[in-house]
């Protein structure tokens, strides 16, 4: 369980495919003595597993593995060395809860479509999978590349918007994108389970 803050931004130093697996090796700046063999660390939106570690540069570096369904799924099969990752470790019993509940379970990968000034902070259009589409509502929550952000904005295209303040967007990846990037989507939890309640994600035919 996350929060879509951001508390790092990691770089991937190796990117290794290996046995039907991908290896990740991300340089952090989180203590060493903060990271536990096996540990749940959020990647740019995505929960992936601690199954190595060390002493790095400026903090620890570890290592995470994602399966072929991941890769599919999600921007990490874009990953290359040198590539910048949002970072959160996972929540523990007494932790703030500041941003809102994410799972690091990714529904979906979206496209950016503009990134607009509004004085000094930016709005960001994106455009998620159609059947997606029907859960982003305007002052709900979404998180795109694990940053917990409200929507401002549905639009009657299926688009979405998100206003990011200055400090979210020095502290993140975000400021890394443009028109055409893709990030990760993971809709709030409330809605998925108030579309299943009233049904409007249910099977066809049902």
């Amino acid at each position: 369980m996350f929060t879509g803050l951001v508390t790092d931004v990691g770089t991937v130093r190796k990117a290794e495919h290996r046995n039907g697996l991908t290896r990740f090796e991300v340089e952090s700046g989180y203590p060493l003595e903060d990271i536990a063999m096996g540990a749940s660390i959020m990647h740019s939106g995505v929960c992936l597993t601690v199954v190595d570690k060390g002493q790095g540069e400026r903090g620890a570096w570890f290592s995470v593995e994602a399966v072929p369904e991941t890769l599919a799924k999600t921007v990490l099969g874009e990953w290359n060395e040198g590539a910048r990752v949002n970072l959160e470790q996972s929540l523990k019993l007494g932790d703030e809860l500041g941003g809102h509940f994410v799972f690091g379970h990714v529904d979906g990968v979206g496209e950016i479509v503009s990134i607009e000034p509004e004085g000094q902070s930016r709005r960001i259009t994106i455009r998620p999978p159609a059947d997606l589409a029907k859960y982003f509502a305007t002052k709900g929550s979404a998180a795109v590349n694990g940053v917990s952000l409200t929507v401002a904005d549905a639009l009657p295209n299926g688009d979405f918007q998100v206003a990011v303040i200055p400090h979210t967007w020095e502290v993140t990846t975000l400021a890394d994108l443009q028109p055409g990037s893709r990030v990760n989507l993971e809709i709030d939890m409330l809605a998925r389970y108030v579309a299943r309640m009233i049904g409007a994600d249910a099977p066809e035919g049902q």
